[in-house]
């Protein structure tokens, strides 16, 4: 017996530790105590040499002293202030009246925001609670079917997972020790596409069912103009007006910057498209020129402020001008600003967004801590070994350990959620990959991408439940209607959520096939040939008179 455990403690730790984790133990105390507890007996059997435990003061304060995780707290502060500023109430409410007298436009609109707020709070449970809050009373009010209307603000919610800048992106770049930077440029075009599949999935459902997703009646649409229109025109003569001020600016300075590469020139268009934009309306409004309607100049002073601060934040961190901890600071003092512009920071807001900030980094970091704890202890014993001897053979070679990774962390997401995936797979996968040449950037999307189902899997999804804690759970009177609104049942909220999980694995199989989705990020690297490398003394200052070979300046 004691030789089938010392030949087999690697898996034996392993499994140990998914059983913990299943009983409810806290994560970060049991990986830990686990790697502590395997560590002890497996230099009782010495498999591990003692003095190994004596690097463990000095990784703990490697995590502490790590620059790249402060923009964990920087981003979940910016998030935190701009979701409690009422940003949230304002994007839904403007993006609901612009789409809803369209069939599923609040399904659209819902989507859309959920979208800016994936790229301004990066926090799942506020994206949640604010939508369900919000939008699912209007869209029960209206006629929308349960399901679709839960299953779209769940789904939407965990686009904060995938949309830059969110924390997943982060810890996943950190713990496969690559830049945050190329991350977030790899995960930008998934996530868009995740966005769109969205919006194509509840446009092909108002179709085929159009009483699931009906248009916001006549009465509850509340930007309209005297002449009875809703004012569309000036915002599209808007629209083309600052994408022309866009074009010719840009192309005025591509012209300076021949080398410029792509993702700069994107980000200075949108920047001058938004800037053009909000100079216009503000002009207007200043001046009652009534040039725009008020649909127009709705959009503009609540659509335009956090989407320049999103093209602030993630522009200066893919044209390289910032750090992404950098960017997080820039992002969170934006956000401040743009809470004292509404009139709407005050102490209790800002106390309680940093509250939550400090929770949610010192559970980051609590749990990287027990996690190199048990990773320590699980090298000492050759669990990586183990590991790899899994999975580096299998057939198909490197598709095969690719479907084989998403299958495992598609199940394990029925059980787990992303930190604890990410704090205990991840460090295990990710060395495998690495050896077997696989792109860790394009590995990182597709495991964040998977790992994006386990906020939607029933029945521990935490989408899920946030959702079910601000649905009804009783049939209620509707204040604007008068009419009784039937509950919202777990049930509608589980199979709610069916749908768009198999829109997210077909996302994932869309990563595993066409790698350039995500690996376009290198389009602007130098490539070098190593065979064309010439190696040679350069004779500049003996040419020019100065010091020639073999003088030494300094003398």
């Amino acid at each position: 017996m004691m030789e089938f455990v010392t030949a087999n403690l690697a898996p034996i730790m392993f499994i140990n530790l998914i059983g913990f984790l299943l009983l409810g133990f806290p994560v970060a105390f049991t990986l830990a105590a686990t790697g502590i507890l395997y560590g002890l007996v497996a230099i009782e059997f010495n498999l591990m040499q003692p003095a190994l435990f004596q690097a463990l003061p000095q990784r703990i304060f490697g995590i502490v002293a790590n620059d790249t995780l402060l923009a964990v707290p920087f981003f979940t502060l910016m998030g935190l202030i701009l979701e409690r500023s009422g940003m949230a109430e304002d994007l839904l409410d403007t993006i609901g009246q612009l789409f809803g007298p369209v069939r599923g436009g609040l399904a659209i609109a819902v989507v859309v925001v959920g979208a800016m707020l994936a790229a301004t709070t990066g926090v799942i449970s506020a994206s949640v609670i604010s939508m369900g809050l919000i939008s699912l009373p209007i869209m029960l009010r209206y006629g929308y079917d349960r399901r679709l209307a839960t299953g779209v603000i769940a789904a939407s919610g965990t686009l904060s997972q995938i949309i830059p800048p969110s924390i997943v992106l982060i810890i996943l770049a950190d713990q496969l020790g690559r830049s945050i930077g190329d991350m977030y440029r790899g995960a930008m075009v998934p996530g868009l596409l995740l966005t769109l599949a969205y919006i194509a999935y509840v446009i092909l459902l108002a179709v085929i069912k159009p009483k699931s997703a009906p248009a916001l009646p006549p009465e509850a649409r509340i930007y309209i103009e005297p002449d009875g229109s809703r004012g569309l025109r000036s915002l599209v003569v808007l629209t083309l007006f600052s994408s022309a001020v866009s074009y010719f600016a840009t192309s005025y300075y591509f012209s300076t910057h021949e080398n410029a590469p792509i993702d700069e020139l994107v980000v200075i268009a949108l920047l001058i498209w938004g800037t053009t934009a909000l100079v216009v309306a503000l002009i207007n409004k200043r001046l009652k020129l009534g040039l725009l309607s008020q649909i127009a100049e709705r959009v503009t002073f609540v659509m335009i402020p956090p989407l320049f601060l999103i093209f602030l934040v993630l522009g200066t961190i893919f044209i390289g001008v910032a750090t992404p901890t950098e960017g997080g600071a820039m992002g969170a003092v934006g956000a401040i600003i743009m809470a004292v512009s509404r009139g709407r920071l005050s102490f209790k807001l800002l106390s309680q967004a940093m509250g939550s900030t400090t929770r949610l980094s010192c559970f980051v970091v609590f749990i990287l801590v027990g996690s190199t704890i048990f990773s320590l202890s699980f090298r000492g014993i050759n669990g990586d070994l183990w590991v790899e001897s899994l999975l580096v053979d299998l057939p198909g070679g490197e598709m095969g350990f690719l479907i084989v990774v998403s299958l495992l962390t598609f199940f394990l997401a029925f059980f787990l959620d992303f930190f604890e995936l990410a704090f205990i797979i991840v460090p295990l996968l990710g060395p495998v990959a690495d050896k077997m040449g696989i792109d860790l950037i394009w590995f990182g999307v597709l495991l964040a991408v998977n790992m994006q189902t386990s906020f939607m899997h029933p029945p521990f999804g935490f989408a899920l439940f946030f959702l079910r804690s601000v649905a009804p759970r009783e049939d209620y009177t509707d204040s604007v209607t008068g009419k009784t609104v039937r509950r919202v049942t777990t049930g509608d909220i589980y199979w709610g959520s069916v749908p768009f999980i198999i829109i997210q694995i077909l996302m994932v199989v869309a990563v595993l096939t066409f790698p350039g989705l995500v690996t376009h990020y290198k389009g602007g690297e130098v490539q070098i040939d190593a065979s064309e490398i010439q190696f040679g003394v350069d004779n500049t200052y003996g040419d020019e008179g100065g010091y020639g070979y073999g003088e030494n300046p300094f003398q």
